[in-house]
């Protein structure tokens, strides 16, 4: 296997020259820098269709659109700094360096998120009703930016040799992300490693959300729903997903993958609100116009 090859077995392709990046005026543009960007845009276009669908003047999505970008990628960047200190900790000036990658959604979801109450309470407007237009496109951008990790050659599994099983050089993977179950599964001289392509697995579980909630959307009993379907769904599928990550970010200290532990939280917690909402509001103790609309400027 050549150094710039990917390629998946069993459904029969094999990319011979997949590149990382390319050369612009002398500096090099990654790929995986492109697919965020694509992937933030992409998203806002979302956003700002369904805000449009819904009646909402899609404006105040784009204003939005520049706080919720720089404060995402900025969370997102804490987090993965945080959780991966002990090498950070020796090389403090690649904090800075995001041309590798190193941005964790949870942080980036975190930002976002706050960023948006914190938006809303300045501006006067409905953070839930925010949200609701937002998270299909924050999903979306997901979506997008997962094939970043594909460019990169990062956010795989175990091994595997299941339909979707993608091989990798070990040349331009990280050393520390080959675990001993992959290591068990190379024959001696085997200079590729096989693996899950959990980065593709996140993608598709993102657009299947993202076509629920646009489909459901216009259904939801009270505003601020879709926001609790993104948490719940995400949150499901990344604790199966992070269960077979070989780079896995662990509470300091414990075994504790914090991505699951994350996930379990935002899946029972946003499963038990949106019950105990939609009860309320069916026993007619909410009201669920006048519950999440009175701040709908």
């Amino acid at each position: 296997m050549n150094v710039n090859e990917i390629s998946f077995p069993n459904m029969g392709i094999d990319l011979h020259n997949v590149p990382e990046g390319f050369p612009v005026f002398g500096f090099e543009i990654k790929l995986y820098a492109i697919c965020v960007v694509l992937g933030m845009f992409a998203g806002g276009t979302l956003a700002a269709y369904l805000a449009k669908r819904g009646g909402w003047d899609k404006e105040k999505i784009w204003d939005f659109f520049f706080y919720g970008v720089v404060f995402g990628v900025l969370g997102a960047r804490i987090y993965y700094v945080i959780f991966a200190w002990d090498f950070y900790k020796d090389n403090p000036m690649q904090v800075f360096n995001l041309r590798q990658g190193g941005l964790a959604i949870y942080g980036g979801v975190i930002a976002a998120f706050t960023t948006v109450f914190i938006y809303c309470k300045v501006t006067k407007i409905n953070p839930f009703r925010l949200l609701d237009y937002s998270v299909p496109g924050l999903a979306l951008g997901q979506a997008f930016g997962r094939w970043g990790n594909f460019f990169n050659r990062e956010v795989f599994g175990e091994y595997t040799d299941n339909f979707f099983a993608m091989r990798l050089p070990v040349s331009r993977v990280r050393p520390q992300d080959i675990s001993e179950g992959i290591r068990a599964h190379m024959a001696e001289g085997q200079n590729y490693i096989q693996v899950h392509p959990t980065f593709l697995y996140e993608c598709l579980w993102n657009v299947a959300i993202v076509a629920l909630m646009v489909k459901f959307e216009p259904k939801k009993k009270f505003v601020g729903e879709v926001a609790l379907w993104y948490l719940g769904g995400y949150g499901l599928g990344r604790f199966w997903i992070e269960g077979i990550r070989t780079d896995t970010l662990f509470i300091p200290g414990t075994t504790l993958a914090v991505s699951q532990v994350l996930a379990i939280i935002m899946f029972v917690g946003s499963l038990a609100a949106d019950i105990v909402i939609r009860v309320m509001i069916s026993k007619g103790k909410l009201k669920s116009i006048v519950f999440c609309e009175a701040s709908s400027h």
